[in-house]
């Protein structure tokens, strides 16, 4: 799973609960695409999560 290159969200790891309580592994995954950037006048494709995008912390290129 990709992390942001911004902010460095990522995956994060808990347990499923059923009804009797039984524990199994799960994972969480962050809405991380890759997308290109603007970086110093030029593009490159990042790893970029969508709340870095919606909030401006990145420019699409």
């Amino acid at each position: 799973m990709a992390k942001c290159d911004i902010c460095g969200k990522g995956a994060h790891f808990g347990n499923n609960v059923s009804h009797s309580h039984r524990r199994s592994n799960r994972i969480w995954n962050s809405n991380v695409q890759k997308v290109a950037v603007k970086v110093n006048g030029g593009s490159k494709r990042m790893h970029v999560c969508t709340s870095c995008l919606r909030s401006g912390k990145v420019e699409r290129a």
